[in-house]
């Protein structure tokens, strides 16, 4: 429901979508959340002498704590609202457009591909630039971006999010900046040649035949040839791209090559491209929470697919419980992780802002693990609590 409320009623929690009456010529940019005292002093000082409110989007609080806040003044609330951790809201909100960028640029390639042009590496080598050095800067709001992105382009978004996936790995491996170019160079393009497999193949809602996996396959071979005929390509770049789908075992493909034959950049490639492959919501399956597709790459460490040090190595780069990712806590409410703690994996620091127990959204609260009786229980995903990632999104970047 909609209704009026004067200044003096206006509470945190309130959901304010438009300004009434005013003395002054003060602009609502947008609608949101009152999560400050300090937004309703500023109201005040703008000369807002009341607003309309959407009574259905009131966040709930518990008594006591609804009580407690009450019962303080505005510069003591503001005191205890928690620093909110690293990588910041602009940082986020700059790497989402530089990934909505570098998809446009992919979608780019894959048209070129299909129409038989020749690349143009330039945009793909400003692009990548880019994305590196805000990954040396801050590699938590890329990964971020990554893991909160919805995940409706599967071809377009895999292939970013796998230059960045390797960007930051080789970040961590201490890997020469340049060179860190010309793999994310190769892992941005390691699936253009999928754009030559047919679509009843490329999104076929079951499971392949033998006979359409073969085809599948053909997409490395694909690959190789468009980013042959790429005028200044580099070595590095064209190694990663044909090593991807190689095992350990020599069970991959199109090589079947093995161990000591494939190189660190080609092990690394094919890691980052199966972690996304887990983690993102395909035509015939929905992505698996990040600790379930840490255990899956594992296990294939284990059988000789991957390569167990460097597994190891990822899961410690991006974190046991990467940012950007959704928890489920003991206090029973969800929490999206917002930073690591070095010494203490496990236990990262979160904001918490749904109720599991009572199944809406709550005024959210940064909480630092390592210093809380609260605990991770699981990982899980917005799809296991029929929310939407994108109204989470919005709901956390409104809270700010």
């Amino acid at each position: 429901m909609i209704v009026e409320k004067k200044i003096e009623e206006l509470l945190m929690g309130h959901y304010v979508i438009a300004i009434v009456k005013q003395t002054g010529t003060f602009t609502l940019n947008s609608a949101g959340h009152i999560k400050k005292q300090a937004i309703i002093d500023h109201f005040k000082n703008k000369g807002v002498l009341s607003v309309s409110i959407d009574t259905s989007k009131t966040l709930q609080e518990t008594p006591s704590k609804a009580t407690l806040l009450a019962n303080k003044a505005p510069e003591e609330f503001i005191a205890s609202v928690p620093v909110p951790a690293p990588p910041s809201i602009l940082e986020v909100t700059r790497a989402k457009e530089l990934f909505n960028h570098s998809k446009s640029i992919q979608q780019q390639i894959f048209n070129d591909a299909f129409n038989g042009k020749a690349l143009d590496l330039e945009p793909v080598k400003n692009i990548t630039n880019k994305t590196i050095e805000a990954i040396f800067n801050n590699p938590d709001a890329l990964a971020c971006v990554i893991n909160i992105r919805i995940k409706d382009e599967y071809l377009l978004e895999h292939s970013v999010s796998v230059s960045i996936l390797m960007s930051i790995f080789a970040r961590h491996l201490k890997i020469d900046r340049k060179i860190v170019q010309e793999l994310s160079i190769g892992a941005f393009l390691h699936d253009v040649g999928k754009i030559m497999i047919p679509d009843e193949i490329l999104n076929k809602p079951g499971k392949l035949t033998s006979a359409e996996f073969t085809i599948m396959k053909t997409h490395v071979n694909h690959s190789i040839e468009i980013i042959n005929k790429t005028a200044n390509i580099s070595e590095i770049s064209l190694e990663v791209a044909a090593l991807h789908h190689e095992k350990l075992n020599g069970q991959g493909y199109p090589y079947q090559i093995k161990a000591d034959e494939i190189s660190l950049y080609g092990r690394m490639i094919t890691i980052c491209d199966i972690f996304d492959a887990l983690t993102s919501d395909r035509v015939y399956k929905e992505g698996y929470p990040h600790i379930k597709a840490f255990n899956i790459m594992l296990k294939l460490a284990q059988d000789k697919h991957l390569d167990n040090e460097l597994v190891n190595k990822f899961i410690k780069c991006m974190g046991v419980y990467p940012v950007g990712s959704l928890v489920e806590l003991s206090s029973n409410k969800l929490a999206i992780v917002e930073g690591r703690n070095q010494d203490n994996p496990v236990k990262p620091k979160v904001r918490s802002f749904y109720s599991v127990e009572h199944h809406h959204y709550v005024m959210t609260e940064d909480v630092d693990l390592s210093d809380d009786k609260d605990f991770i229980v699981k990982g899980v995903r917005a799809n296991d609590f029929d929310l939407d990632m994108n109204k989470i999104v919005e709901f956390l970047l409104m809270q700010g």
